[in-house]
Parts: structure tokens; C-alpha cells; sequence
């Protein structure tokens, strides 16, 4: 009497099912995970601002040397060194949006108007951000939304 041996392992059908159940556990799990991102890196967009807006709104706004315009917080940071020499430890920590913010662009706005008003903003990533007193609507901007935080003075 001849004995047919057993194969030990798994056939290639119950690898691909495996394979499929751990894949759509993964979409599970990734699709709300993505939403979390971008709610976290708003909420350090917006306790940036704070920060930014303690420093340049200590007393009045700062009025930069170029007059009324809109800047980005990492061209107006060199200005600010020399003028406030105490800055200047402040500058190696100088917050930049944590998506595309870069040391040179750092995506987070100071706008100086010719009557004295200025503001703070920055572009979200949260389309379905709540609307409130410091939440405007615009163009599109660089985080590819038109939601922007901004805190004035």
C-alpha cells in the first residue's frame, strides 16, 4: 500500500485571501488616519500663530521697512534680527507650515495695512474646518483649500 504524503504550506488561493483581508483592514484604518493628519498640522498652524502673534503684536504691529504689503514671516525674520536683536535667538525656531513650509518660505503670512491694522494668517487643510471669528474664506491657497486662519490686530 502506497501513502500519499501530505503537503505542508498554504496554497496560493489562502495567501491571496490573506492578502486581500489585511488590505482592506489597512484602507480601514489609513482613509481616518490622513483625516487626523491634517487636522493635527492645523491645529500647529493655529498655535503657531499665537506664538508668531505674541512676538510681532507686543505693543502695536511691527511695521516693516517695505511699508503696507503682505510678507512671509521667514523674509520679514532677517529685519526683525536687527531691529530686535533678541529675536535673534527666536529666529533658529522660527515656525513654518509642518506641510510645504520651507526655512525661506515658511507659509505663514504677516499682512501690514497703510492705516495701522495687521494680521496673521495661515492657509488650512481642513476643508470642513468650523467657521468662526478667526476663520475667513479666500482663494485657494497652498495647502488647497480656501479655509485660512488669521488673527488680527
Amino acid at each position: 500500500m502506497m501513502r500519499v504524503a501530505k503537503q505542508k504550506g498554504f496554497t496560493l488561493i489562502e495567501l491571496l485571501v490573506v492578502i486581500a483581508i489585511v488590505g482592506v483592514i489597512a484602507a480601514i484604518v489609513i482613509i481616518p488616519l490622513s483625516s487626523a493628519r491634517g487636522k493635527a498640522r492645523d491645529a500647529k498652524r493655529k498655535r503657531d500663530l499665537v506664538t508668531l502673534g505674541q512676538v510681532l503684536y507686543s505693543s502695536e504691529c511691527y511695521k516693516p521697512d517695505g511699508g503696507a504689503a503682505d510678507y512671509d514671516i521667514g523674509s520679514l525674520m532677517p529685519e526683525l534680527i536687527i531691529k530686535y536683536p533678541q529675536y535673534a535667538s527666536y529666529a533658529q525656531y522660527l515656525p513654518k507650515d509642518p506641510k510645504n513650509g520651507t526655512e525661506t518660505q515658511t507659509n505663514y503670512h504677516y499682512v501690514y495695512q497703510t492705516d495701522g491694522h495687521c494680521a496673521l494668517y495661515a492657509n488650512l487643510e481642513n476643508q470642513d474646518e468650523p467657521a468662526g471669528p478667526y476663520i475667513k474664506t479666500g482663494a485657494q491657497g497652498w495647502n488647497g483649500t480656501n479655509i485660512y486662519y488669521e488673527i488680527r490686530k
